[in-house]
């Protein structure tokens, strides 16, 4: 069992991140931990493995997690069985095969004798078949650092296993090696992701929000299916605010209308009946005080009812107050775009592709890439976007406008605020106002257009380069994403999402999120062997 008890936590320099987080988490439990980026889900996994402590509350487990963080370069300085806390157990082993048999090293292996078969065959379940666990972890891709710490699970066999965005990085064989240790796990899991299909293999889902945590005792669709009631009794809740407010005001109209038209009726009868100078001077008093306390009344009224309806507003989902402006009127539909025909990249007689590739790509399509780490699909993009030529066979490319969008965002200047990136795609010199309109309709509020872009977190840089693209004179022809989702949460997700489906030109994706390309409606696939 896994329990929090009225955790808050500090940033250093003391903003809180949240407070009075509660929640039980049983054994054999398997919980989806779901949320916006910046809410802490990190940081709340982190507390549960024991890496970083709470500022507040108490953490309770009766067992060791084993925890699979979401980035590892503070591994690089490490080889492999260093980074899995085995290296002392295998040292102790060899040199207890070596004759030198210790009181420390017999303590040490704890007869464990299995331990270095174990280590390769946990390694080869996640396809790293011949790495070496004397292997610097610095040489080694995202992938396959993910999968050296997922092998480290079944070296370790703990109750309790902590995971971080695990299917960022990997291939499609791992995911499915993934999602296949899920289903037969019999730990305790823990897993923070956007991975919808990874998300529907766990038992229930408990969002953090700035709320705190809300628990949803079922997997992902069931999640989604409640949020949507949700969300229709919040739109229901504000349409019946605004009409509200829109009524307040009317009969705080009319009333001071009324009120008006009595007071000038009222004094005309006192003029008529010669009422004196002090006592017209007393009743004038008096009729004003009336109508303050009348206008006080219903501007307290007006208050509530706005004060009710901003907050209810700051529930809607951002997809909901984002608003999309593409241009697409450059783009012509069924135009070739590029053509290969036998084409292939390498040197002399090693090549990189099994077969000649021979395919073409007309405007308003939406292709998925897919292949393997090392397969050569990056290389593969720059053939079509012109900045490499391939070694043999020829291509065809017309004249189009392309955008290359990277799982970092790296069209993102990091040395500009947001304000300043955004100009820099004003090539159709709009107003300066039109600028801003177009960062508040992504989001960017005035508090945001100095903030420097290295601040961002990955669903901020992909919101204000979704802005970019629409300050932009035209759509480009073609887009290219390349694990667009890597470093997204899940409502980062569904607003690039919503952006992409409404973009008309053509679209090339590398991705290994099938859900993404199912909902982005990917119409064919190349693949790269």
């Amino acid at each position: 069992m896994l329990t929090l008890q009225h955790i808050a936590y500090l940033h250093s320099n003391k903003d809180l991140l949240f407070d009075n987080i509660n929640l039980t988490i049983n054994r054999h439990d398997k919980v989806a931990l779901i949320g916006n980026n910046g809410t802490g889900k990190s940081t709340l996994l982190k507390l549960m493995a024991g890496v970083v402590q709470p500022s507040h509350g108490s953490i309770k487990v009766d067992a060791t997690p084993y925890y699979v963080p979401q980035l590892f370069g503070q591994f690089n300085n490490l080889n492999v069985a260093q980074a899995l806390r085995v290296d002392d157990k295998l040292r102790a082993l060899r040199e207890i095969l070596d004759g030198n048999v210790t009181e420390d090293n017999l303590a040490l292996l704890n007869d464990d004798w299995t331990i270095e078969e174990r280590c390769y065959e946990a390694l080869s379940y996640w396809q790293l078949n011949g790495l070496d666990l004397t292997q610097p972890m610095q040489t080694l891709s995202g992938g396959q650092k993910t999968k050296v710490f997922l092998a480290g699970i079944a070296i370790h066999q703990p109750d309790i296993v902590l995971l971080d965005e695990p299917s960022n990085h990997l291939d499609v064989a791992g995911r499915q090696a993934l999602y296949d240790f899920i289903e037969s796990s019999a730990a305790t899991l823990v897993v923070v992701s956007h991975d919808r299909k990874l998300l529907n293999l766990l038992d229930q889902v408990y969002e953090l929000s700035r709320r705190g945590i809300a628990v949803y005792g079922g997997n992902y669709d069931f999640y989604v299916a409640q949020k949507t009631i949700e969300s229709h009794a919040l739109s229901q809740d504000i349409h019946s605010r605004e009409k509200a407010l829109r009524k307040a005001r009317e009969i705080e109209r009319e009333t001071a209308e009324r009120k008006q038209k009595l007071d000038a009726r009222g004094k005309k009868k006192q003029e008529k009946a010669g009422v004196s100078r002090i006592m017209m001077n007393t009743l004038r008093n008096s009729a004003e005080n009336s109508t303050s306390r009348l206008k006080s009344v219903h501007t307290e009224k007006i208050g509530a009812i706005s004060e009710e309806l901003s907050e209810l507003r700051k529930e809607l989902p951002d997809t909901d107050k984002l608003r999309f402006g593409f241009d697409n009127s450059a783009l012509h539909r069924g135009k070739i775009l590029f053509s290969a025909t036998d084409i292939n990249f390498g040197y002399a007689d090693q090549f990189l592709w099994s077969e000649a590739l021979r395919f073409q790509l007309t405007s308003g399509e939406r292709i998925a890439l897919k292949g393997l780490n090392g397969s050569g699909k990056t290389t593969l993009i720059k053939i079509i976007l012109g900045e490499l030529e391939s070694s043999q066979g020829t291509v065809y490319r017309a004249d189009n406008k392309s955008v290359y969008i990277d799982q970092d965002y790296s069209l993102i200047d990091n040395a500009l605020t947001v304000h300043q990136q955004a100009q820099r795609f004003n090539v159709s010199a709009l107003q300066e106002h039109e600028i801003k309109i177009r960062l508040n309709r992504f989001l960017f509020t005035k508090d945001d257009w100095d903030k420097s872009c290295v601040a961002l977190s990955g669903g901020e840089k992909m919101r204000l380069m979704l802005c970019c693209l629409t300050i932009g004179q035209q759509s480009p022809d073609i887009i290219v994403l390349d694990e667009p989702t890597n470093n997204l949460d899940i409502q980062s997700v569904d607003i690039l999402t919503a952006a992409i489906n409404e973009y008309q030109g053509t679209l090339i994706v590398v991705a290994h999120d099938e859900s993404f390309l199912e909902e982005i409606n990917t119409g064919r696939t190349i693949t790269l062997v």
